[in-house]
């Protein structure tokens, strides 16, 4: 799944690539994962504050605990 797809189907707890694409363009490209509403660092030390618009499994998608 090389496309970028709709954040609202992005899986929960699963490593994968993020951006924001709007309107002002493309920024905020990075590995996150989703846990409920927030998104985390792949280490889950930090969440980030926004909510990206798009998501794609990365090469390195993986499973981490929740």
């Amino acid at each position: 799944m090389d496309e970028w797809q709709p954040i609202e189907t992005a899986p929960e707890n699963i490593v994968v690539d993020t951006k924001i694409d709007d309107g002002t363009g493309v920024r905020n490209v990075q590995t996150l994962k989703r846990h409920s509403n927030l998104w985390w660092f792949p280490d889950g030390s930090m969440y980030v504050y926004y909510r990206p618009t798009h998501w794609r499994m990365g090469a390195v998608s993986e499973t981490l605990p929740a």
